[in-house]
């Protein structure tokens, strides 16, 4: 169905029987949008594409090169015609003109006598009138009748199956490189060469293919592409796509709501796994019955923590509307989603379906391509903490990833913003200076080593434990450490030697140095966890 008609059809009508077209013939299947009566030799900022142009030539008369100038506009504002009225304004084309628009396949008719120009383009007007009238009502159609499937069907392929029998082209649903759906039937291979071509822009230009993102929660959770090689596709394809992506995507989101209300009547068998209660066989036998095509190669946990509301006008997370979307990205990057809630926290599983050698990349990827995401006022990725555990290859295991991704998190509230991460493996020193702090006095242990240091500065309102710290990070480069400090050599050289007094003429020596290097790390563990405390001993310790 066209929302225009073609030059081919035009010539069918009235006051077209008296015509011929001097050039430009192999052009005559061109679509027609509207016709203009146009004498002004200027028009390329009048036209849009696909008009049929009606003239006398009164403009250019018989000058060529305006003439020739008026039919390159026309040629590169993509016109569908040129019909010339022969008369006292102009009696040839000259043949230059005639060879251009054979050259471009652009035709140029003729009318041999007077004809009314008005009653033209009212009557092509009308039939491309009744044609979009025609189009709406064939489009409310199909959108009935897809409303009506919607409510009956429970998978997404009667939509496909319908949209493939009311176009007739073969229809492609894309959810990631191992997840296609094809009607009708033909080899995956080829549907991807299809869609490969696409994307490398060899076919996108072919008016055989279009293309519809599926957008699930403001993501693009699929692809949806129609493909014909018997004919052009045309707008009414295009609106009819359109409405079928839309389908689906309710469909899609609805399967979304049904499975994560399963998943939550799942929630004690998730709360004993994730506590670590289940052998691997068990797991795997449960998992087997939830999807036997599900292959889980280990998993690492994701802990999500809602920060305190000070501002009461903050939205409430939403947390159905945010695990669908959690399940909806991480899936596209491999990973099978179990959402789980403890201790009023969300927590999700995610089952590995991939290598675990790039596992970190992958949710690197996922986390962001959230945060980009636009979710408005329902949820905001600035409400929460994220922390992620440690991979671990035996499902049975999960439990250990999900006490360090509980480590992670209260790790990022205990050390330096610039030394904060996701990832459990990523907090190196400060997860053995945690530990220290659970089973010994890492107060009294960093006093013994940077307590004469921080005692100089605060009587003295030094500036030794910052040079301590440029000294030590740049690798005990004094011109570096001047740089970075901002200070000349020599007051460089004066602080080394109060240093040296306060610990000692060995302190670069290396196991000494490492020592140092720890201790001021805890230093500022300690001070990040204390920061809401008064009067505590990390607060004497520095001066304050």
């Amino acid at each position: 169905m066209n929302t225009s008609i073609t030059i081919e059809e035009i010539l069918l009508r009235k006051y077209f029987n008296l015509t011929d077209i001097i050039a430009g013939s192999s052009g005559i299947k061109r679509h027609v949008k509207w016709v203009h009566c146009m004498e002004v030799t200027q028009i390329s900022h009048l036209l849009n594409g696909n008009e049929l142009i009606l003239t006398t030539g009164l403009g250019w008369k018989n000058c060529e090169d305006t003439f020739l100038s008026y039919l390159n506009q026309l040629i590169d504002c993509n016109a569908a015609g040129l019909c010339i009225e022969i008369g006292s304004n102009m009696m040839t084309v000259p043949q230059c003109a005639i060879d251009l628009a054979n050259e471009q396949q652009f035709p140029i008719i003729l009318f041999h006598e007077e004809v009314p120009f008005v009653e033209i383009t009212q009557d092509i007007h009308s039939l491309i009138i009744n044609q979009q009238y025609q189009m709406i009502s064939n489009l409310e159609n199909y959108s009935q009748q897809l409303n009506k499937n919607l409510l009956e069907i429970d998978h997404y392929e009667p939509i496909l199956k319908f949209l493939h029998s009311y176009l007739h082209v073969q229809v492609t649903l894309i959810f990631n490189e191992s997840d296609m759906a094809i009607i009708p039937r033909t080899k995956k291979k080829e549907a991807y060469q299809m869609v490969a071509d696409y994307y490398e822009e060899k076919t996108n230009h072919d008016k055989r293919i279009l293309r519809q993102a599926i957008q699930v929660l403001g993501e693009e959770y699929a692809e949806l592409f129609i493909y014909s090689d018997e004919r052009e596709l045309t707008d009414f394809d295009s609106l009819i796509l359109d409405r079928t992506a839309t389908a689906l995507a309710q469909h899609l989101l609805r399967e979304l709501y049904i499975e994560d209300k399963k998943m939550s009547e799942e929630s004690k068998w998730l709360t004993n796994w994730i506590e670590g209660e289940f052998s691997d066989e068990a797991i795997r036998e449960r998992l087997f019955y939830i999807d036997s095509k599900m292959q889980l190669d280990g998993g690492i946990v994701c802990i999500c923590k809602q920060h305190a509301r000070n501002n009461k006008s903050a939205a409430k997370l939403d947390k159905t509307y945010f695990k669908i979307m959690f399940r909806t990205v991480f899936e596209q990057y491999g990973f099978q989603v179990f959402p789980v809630e403890i201790d009023h926290q969300l927590a999700f599983i995610l089952g590995d379906n991939r290598s675990s050698e790039d596992w970190k990349s992958r949710v690197t990827s996922a986390v962001d391509r959230m945060m980009k995401m636009d979710l408005g006022s329902r949820n905001r990725m600035g409400q929460l903490s994220i922390g992620f555990g440690k991979h671990v290859q035996s499902l049975s295991e999960i439990y250990k990833s999900y006490e360090t991704a509980g480590e992670t998190l209260l790790l990022q509230d205990r050390v330096p913003e610039e030394s904060r991460s996701i990832f459990y493996q990523d907090l190196h020193m400060h997860r053995m200076i945690s530990l220290l702090n659970k089973h010994g006095n890492l107060e009294e242990t960093v006093h013994e080593y940077l307590g004469p240091v921080i005692e100089y500065d605060r009587q003295h309102n030094g500036e030794l434990m910052p040079t301590l710290k440029t000294y030590l990070a740049c690798n005990g480069s004094k011109q570096e450490t001047s740089k970075q400090l901002f200070i000349v050599r020599q007051t460089l050289y004066h602080r080394l030697e109060k240093l040296e007094k306060l610990l000692g003429s060995d302190f670069m020596r290396s196991d000494k140095r490492l020592g140092l290097e720890f201790m001021i790390l805890a230093l500022d563990f300690l001070q990040y966890s204390s920061r809401n405390v008064s009067g505590n001993k990390v607060n004497k310790y520095m001066g304050k």
